[in-house]
């Protein structure tokens, strides 16, 4: 299987440099992730919104070794969100989170993080729009889910993350389901053990569904994070099924992938969101994408060959 290689990979300094120093590589990370700097990303911005998509903003980079560096990592996004209020798009685009960034793994680690990720939420709030909470491997959710507890009581539209593959999860769905929260429902992007988490695609994508019938049943606002057709298809019909409006639920996808099925789904009406990264620390980002679903590869080197 191509998925543990490439999350090893993921983590090797050599590949690192070897990815990185490559030439083609540049030109494929261009393609999905279309800038390093708010600068560069407010033209995409205005683009996707102009087409009728709405956006999660990803400034992406893990790697934090000390308080210094997860203080600028908030406030990178304190930066966007002042971009976002100059453009009078704070309703459109949110942003999504990992706490690593804010300091998680750090010494004092929980209490930091909720520290450093608090004023992006509340300067979130200030614009009309909110933040969700990424999930990173399974040793760090009970803290997330901590700090997304505790940030929802100021700011109750604070979303989170789960992650179909781990058996964990429908436990947590009917949870925050019950909670009303916002939950975006992923396959699972980290290698995880047999111990915790589904192994095979097949038991992955039923528990995916399974989860997601929790979600549509429950009080919360559903997030459909996938690109399979099958379970776009399967959502709509539980959406069906469970009553809910096409602004009671959304879509999420990545930037760069299956982009004619963006705006197709936003043309039928549904709410359709583009999760685009954008920032200098792109690697661990770019290897989990691939390692996410391995057939990437093929999204990611055809359109680097069509640029289309």
């Amino acid at each position: 299987m191509l998925g543990p290689v490439i999350l090893a990979a993921s983590r090797s300094d050599r590949m690192r440099r070897l990815i990185s120093a490559a030439p083609v590589t540049k030109q494929v990370v261009d393609r999905f992730i279309p800038g390093e700097t708010v600068d560069d990303i407010v033209p995409i911005i205005e683009e996707l919104t102009g087409r009728g998509l709405e956006l999660t903003m990803d400034v992406v980079g893990e790697d934090i070794t000390t308080p210094e560096q997860a203080a600028a990592a908030r406030d990178a996004y304190l930066a966007l969100v002042d971009r976002l209020a100059e453009l009078g798009l704070g309703e459109r685009v949110e942003m999504s989170v990992k706490l690593s960034m804010f300091g998680q793994a750090l010494e004092g680690g929980h209490e930091l993080a909720l520290a450093n990720v608090r004023p992006v939420v509340e300067a979130a709030a200030a614009i009309g729009t909110t933040v969700t909470l990424d999930a990173e491997d399974h040793t760090t959710l009970d803290s997330m889910f901590a700090i997304h507890e505790a940030l929802r009581e100021d700011h109750p539209q604070t979303g989170c993350v789960i992650q179909a593959y781990l058996f964990r999860t429908e436990a947590d769905a009917r949870r925050l389901a019950a909670n009303g929260s916002r939950v975006r429902l992923v396959k699972g992007a980290y290698k995880e053990p047999a111990e915790v988490a589904h192994q095979q695609k097949h038991e992955i994508d039923k528990a995916y569904v399974r989860i997601l019938k929790v979600l549509m049943e429950g009080e919360g606002y559903p997030m459909i994070g996938s690109h399979d057709p099958r379970l776009i298809s399967i959502a709509q019909e539980l959406a069906r099924k469970a009553g809910r409006k096409p602004d009671e639920y959304e879509f999420q996808m990545l930037y760069g992938i299956r982009g004619e099925e963006h705006l197709r789904l936003a043309a039928e009406g549904h709410r359709m969101r583009v999760y685009t990264a954008y920032g200098t620390d792109w690697y661990g980002y770019f290897m989990r994408r691939l390692a996410e679903k391995p057939a990437n590869l093929r999204f990611f080197v055809r359109s680097m060959l069509t640029k289309g």
